[in-house]
């Protein structure tokens, strides 16, 4: 299943490496990034923590950004991933930030 963002749906599209995890909220028929944030951002990086942790910092610091553009409303792309863990993790940060999907 394809997921595709729109300009008032937007999609979050998650990547996650051994030691990393990216987001990017996506305008895929603009083919735009708006908003991204990643467990390599400062404010990540300064706190303690595990992946786990550090994933939903991510999720709450993106979710923060996305607000500031005015976005509250995207669709969940968790990139063939399975929703659990550090994926799980970044959705609920990404949902105590105020996002709603």
């Amino acid at each position: 299943m394809n997921i595709t963002g729109t300009q008032s749906r937007p999609r979050l599209a998650v990547f996650r490496s051994n030691k990393e995890i990216y987001a990017q909220i996506v305008d895929d028929v603009e083919g735009k990034t708006l908003v991204a944030s990643s467990s390599r951002d400062k404010d990540v990086i300064s706190a303690a923590g595990n992946k786990i942790e550090k994933a939903t910092l991510v999720g709450k610091s993106l979710a923060e950004k996305a607000k500031q553009a005015g976005i509250d409303t995207i669709s969940f792309d968790r990139g063939g991933y399975l929703y659990h863990g550090r994926v799980k993790s970044l959705a609920e940060g990404a949902r105590e930030g105020g996002l709603k999907f």
